[in-house]
């Protein structure tokens, strides 16, 4: 794209939250609004790789398949002996990407980024060499699963001998790379954390999720506020029912899949709502 214009959606990281964006895409389907080019963090990575590899009357319901598919709830399902000893085995996660692996190539098979029908591109944070890296060519799991590698959770992916970690350490909304690209109209698909307000640290633990907080909203507020004139933004809502509140002891609750069905539905409406507002568009309940 980077030859000029297109519209490209932007699915940023956020965990479980990313359920979110399931119910933002059914909205984007049913409102007729297709992509040119998808962009992706961590968990945005899986569902932005999902929506440019299948048709797209087919995403929604195979990204909600997926969320609630056995191996989906078995990624963090681990209790805390299972966690400790897994910790013991690698030395540096508390969890096996095996059932990451195995529930995104269910999905994804062995397609190739480079031979997808939609442009496709994710963000991962490659340890040599301290880089943002973007993948645009290669096996679509393993850029997935790179992207996705969350610190002390998955172990870091290792591609052709590199090592990278979860690509929200460098870029978690990468709303500036989808204008680096030539894109003239963006829909960004976030999952609610920007907007819910911080509090300063006041526990050890607290401290680095904080400090990250505020790395991640700087670079995506730099980017939305550097956006040139003639690019149009479209932020989409998570619902009411799904915005997250900052509290540093839900966000270490990162095991809980529970909610999905009611975050997807809140989206898929608050969504819709914004669409027919913004675009005079949208589609069926």
């Amino acid at each position: 794209m980077d030859d000029g214009g297109g519209t490209a959606f932007v699915l940023g990281g956020g965990g479980v939250l990313g359920a979110v964006q399931v119910g933002m895409l059914r909205a984007l389907v049913d409102a007729g609004v297709r992509p040119d080019l998808v962009l992706g963090t961590s968990v945005g990575a899986l569902n932005g790789a999902v929506l440019a590899a299948l048709p797209a009357g087919e995403v929604a319901d195979r990204l909600d398949a997926l969320w609630s598919s056995p191996d989906a709830r078995a990624l963090f399902a681990a209790g805390t002996f299972g966690r400790l000893r897994e910790l013991a085995r690698s030395g540096v996660a508390a969890h096996s990407p095996g059932p990451l692996r195995r529930a995104v190539t269910e999905v994804l098979g062995d397609r190739r980024i480079e031979d997808l029908p939609v442009r496709f591109t994710c963000c991962a944070a490659r340890i040599e060499d301290a880089s943002e890296h973007w993948f645009d060519r290669g096996p679509l799991v393993d850029a997935v699963l790179a992207s996705a590698a969350v610190p002390g959770l998955l172990p870091p992916a290792v591609i052709e001998g590199r090592h990278y970690l979860d690509g929200g350490l460098v870029n978690s909304i990468p709303l500036g790379r989808a204008v680096e690209l030539g894109a003239t109209r963006v829909f960004v698909l976030q999952v609610g954390r920007i907007a819910a307000p911080l509090r300063p640290p006041r526990r050890p633990w607290e401290v680095a999720m904080v400090a990250f907080e505020i790395a991640r909203r700087h670079r995506y507020a730099r980017d939305l506020a550097a956006v040139p004139e003639g690019v149009e933004v479209h932020v989409l809502p998570v619902g009411g029912a799904a915005a997250p509140r900052w509290d540093t002891r839900a966000a270490l609750r990162y095991r809980d899949v529970g909610a999905t069905g009611a975050r997807i539905a809140a989206a898929h409406d608050a969504s819709t709502a914004y669409l027919r507002a913004a675009l005079g568009v949208g589609g069926g309940a």
